[in-house]
């Protein structure tokens, strides 16, 4: 079974790789979720976030932006404390302006995947790319989106983050189309999950 080359390595990415990576995501709880571990990524390697995933879940309350909002000086120094995820003072400080924004985001009426799928017209751009090197480090439409979060108050969003994100909640199927999960992924267009 063929798959995209980035993913091999261990079984945890694999894992990753075929059963999430390219997924369309609509749920806004996720997404706040995966933005932040993408923001947590910046300058390291997915396989790193990945394997911490569950110590964030843990430390950041499953991302609940509600907690994450209020977080105080004394919850900042346990984070950074944490082995179990990225101790990053200017990533946490992040993710805590993250959730802030989003709930203000909430405040102002609207649903937070409705603006982020708005930058790819509500369904998966659907790509053909042969070969890693086809695909791009980030697009208008990642551009778009980065800006937006930005003046929204979001940290950690700049556009090659923004675009490694689209990838992983399936705005943008960046599936080698050499690779099982190309097809697989792209029956899935439309579909909410």
């Amino acid at each position: 079974m063929e798959r995209c080359p980035w993913c091999e390595g261990f079984d945890l990415y694999r894992e990753y790789h075929d059963r999430e990576w390219g997924v369309p995501l609509r749920d806004d709880r996720a997404l706040f979720e995966l933005l932040i571990l993408e923001g947590a990524q910046a300058g390291l390697s997915w396989s790193t976030v990945l394997k911490k995933r569950e110590g964030y879940r843990e430390a950041f309350d499953h991302f609940a932006p509600e907690k994450i909002a209020n977080y105080d000086d004394q919850k900042v120094a346990e984070l950074l404390a944490n082995p179990g995820i990225i101790r990053n003072r200017l990533k946490v400080a992040a993710a805590i302006a993250n959730a802030r924004a989003y709930l203000q985001l909430q405040e102002s009426g609207q649903v937070f995947s409705e603006f982020l799928w708005a930058f790819v017209g509500g369904k998966p751009i659907q790509n053909a790319r042969k070969t890693l090197s086809e695909v791009p480090a980030k697009t208008a439409e990642s551009d778009a989106m980065s800006k937006a979060l930005s003046k929204a108050g979001f940290k950690f969003v700049g556009s090659t983050i923004c675009y490694a994100f689209m990838q992983a909640s399936g705005m943008v199927n960046d599936h080698l189309v050499t690779c099982h999960r190309h097809a697989e992924v792209r029956l899935l267009d439309g579909h909410m999950v």
